[in-house]
């Protein structure tokens, strides 16, 4: 999966560059919940909502919640802030 596409793609208004993949790895499994963030990658890696009901024996409705929970996430300010690199 490539994160900086996937959060892009989900950023409304971006300032600056993203961090490295491995970086924003952590900063993403730091700031979301666990299953928030088994959704998120699952679903930017192509995986349906159907296969995800299966493994995660949840709901659709809570699946799509959680997706758009992270999304909510990653526009706040302050989670946008640990995204970016501010070296120069």
């Amino acid at each position: 999966m490539n994160f900086r596409q996937s959060i892009t793609n989900n950023i409304e208004k971006l300032v600056g560059t993203l961090k490295s993949e491995k970086e924003l790895q952590e900063v993403l499994k730091r700031k979301f919940t666990k299953k928030e963030y088994k959704v998120f990658v699952a679903i930017e890696s192509g995986e349906t909502i159907e296969s995800l009901q299966e493994s995660m024996k949840d709901e659709k409705q809570r699946i799509e919640e959680l997706y758009k929970n992270a999304c909510k996430k990653l526009n706040q300010e302050l989670f946008k802030k640990e995204l970016i690199d501010l070296q120069f």
